[in-house]
């Protein structure tokens, strides 16, 4: 492979490259551009709502981290570019040489026809020429040599067009840079308003840290105790529910044991129903088989005679006598075979009618068993399948999670603990909160700021709702997946924020994470 088509190839390959490479990015900043998007309406909302809440600041903070992975994406872009510029130049100082080149040697094939300018005089060039053949070999020379000029000029014109075609990549690429600089620069005075904004945020909060520390020790303190109350509801609920599943476990051992008695008595009537029917059945299937086998037994010996005589036959006299005979055997021996066939059949139809008889009486024994665990209220419990739908739970209401499970470190009083036995999820004004999965109210419990908690048993585990500024379900209600369990409420801070807990059968909470979808 010469230089110059190692250079083309490589230049290729980088072009190939450098465009997927900036394509993805721009994508990326699209996409990122969106999600700040979504932040500034969140943070609209939050403004006309609180401004100095913990949702406002973290969705500050996240905006912060988009808007740098743009400007990190712009500085690759643009180092992108810069290489894609120098590789251009690379290739225009290459083209210009080889036009330089082919120019150059253009000016010599004209020098020389210049010099010898006689030989533009085709038709004297032509009729000088000694022979036919010398003339004919004149015109094709001269037919080559304007092809060559022709050949040098569109070379030369290509090449031409080739350096234009690139010098305007080129000129487009720096104009590229110079949008991508002046966008970097906006996206970085951008970024540091943001970073002012935060921190002028962290010196709010600062400035009201007393009154904003006592109103969250007051709001951890009524968590607590809701936390508490519910821990207590649900430790009663299991307790309830053990005794009573108990209670039912011995109900049902003695439904079972009298089901059971009548079942087998009504079991022990079919089997006497049919057993005449069943002994008759059998002797005709017994009768069968001793038909069969002397059918058989039949069959044998008159195919034996009938091949005793045909061999007889063979060694005397073809008489009428002896052919009469031979007639009569391969009769009785035919009818034989017929016999041995029917009583054949006979015998299947009567192993038919056993195999029939004893399925209808299996199928009697378990309906007759069926009907008497009904009439005696025996039940099966199958249980709520809740913990079978683990991760494919949806959402109780469409939002952003603020906080989720578990101990976290204040954003801003590094002091201060929190600890959260669900997830939060910040919504906007009128979001109601929906059932996860069916199930049945249990409690409505009323807070000290007036907000509500709904707790929903779904078999051996509880959902809990808390913060709704009303509640859409009445106690003892069942639900479904998707009901309406009432409109999210204002927390202390100013925000729509649903508190979405999952406790299992033991009375602890989990993570909701791991259940939702």
């Amino acid at each position: 492979m010469t230089r110059k088509h190692y250079i083309i190839l490589s230049l290729l390959t980088y072009c190939i490259a450098f465009g997927q490479k900036k394509e993805q990015l721009q994508k990326q900043n699209l996409e990122l551009k969106k999600e700040i998007a979504n932040i500034n309406k969140q943070l609209s909302q939050s403004q006309k709502q609180s401004k100095l809440s913990i949702v406002y600041l973290e969705n500050v903070n996240k905006k912060i981290v988009l808007r740098e992975k743009i400007y990190n994406n712009t500085q690759k872009e643009k180092r992108f570019i810069e290489d894609d510029i120098y590789l251009k130049q690379l290739e225009i100082n290459r083209q210009n040489k080889e036009l330089a080149v082919l120019r150059k040697n253009y000016a010599k094939v004209l020098v020389n026809s210049y010099k010898n300018k006689g030989i533009q005089n085709k038709v004297t060039f032509v009729l000088s020429s000694k022979s036919f053949g010398e003339a004919m070999r004149r015109v094709q020379y001269l037919k080559q040599y304007s092809d060559f000029h022709d050949k040098k000029a569109a070379e030369i014109s290509s090449a031409a067009l080739l350096l234009k075609k690139t010098i305007d990549q080129k000129e487009k690429s720096v104009t590229e840079k110079q949008n991508l600089l002046t966008n970097q620069e906006k996206e970085l005075q951008t970024i540091n308003v943001d970073r002012q904004q935060k921190e002028d945020l962290v010196k709010e909060f600062k400035a009201n840290e007393g009154k904003l520390v006592a109103e969250l020790h007051q709001k951890q303190a009524e968590s607590k105790a809701l936390d508490s109350q519910i821990r207590s509801i649900i430790a009663e609920e299991i307790r309830v529910a053990k005794a009573e599943a108990a209670a039912k476990k011995a109900a049902e051992a003695e439904k079972i044991r009298l089901a059971k008695i009548a079942a087998d008595k009504e079991k022990a009537r079919i089997d006497a129903e049919n057993k005449a029917r069943a002994l008759a059945l059998e002797k005709e299937r017994k009768e069968a088989e001793e038909a069969v086998r002397k059918a058989n037994e039949l069959a044998l010996k008159k195919a034996t005679e009938e091949r005793k005589r045909t061999e007889d036959a063979a060694k005397a006299d073809a008489d009428a006598k002896s052919l009469a005979k031979k007639e009569a055997a391969a009769r009785e021996a035919t009818d034989a075979a017929n016999r041995a066939k029917e009583a054949a059949n006979k015998l299947a139809e009567a192993k038919a009618a056993e195999a029939s008889l004893e399925k209808k009486k299996n199928e009697e024994k378990k309906l007759a068993e069926s009907k008497a665990l009904t009439n005696f209220g025996v039940t099966i419990d199958a249980g709520a399948n809740f913990s079978a739908n683990r991760g494919k739970l949806s959402m109780p209401v469409n939002g952003t999670i603020t906080q989720g499970f578990g101990r976290f470190q204040h954003p801003v009083f590094k002091h201060i603990v929190q600890e959260n036995n669900g997830i939060k999820i910040a919504v906007t004004k009128g979001s109601i909160a929906k059932c996860v999965f069916p199930g049945k109210v249990t409690k409505i419990l009323q807070g000290i700021d007036g907000t509500k908690t709904v707790m929903v048993k779904h078999g051996d585990y509880f959902t809990i709702y808390s913060n709704l500024a009303n509640t859409m379900v009445t106690l003892n209600q069942s639900v479904s997946a998707g009901t309406p369990i009432g409109a999210v409420g204002l927390d202390f801070e100013g925000n729509y924020t649903l508190d979405f807990q999952i406790y299992d059968g033991t009375g602890n909470p989990v993570n909701p994470m791991s259940w939702v979808n």
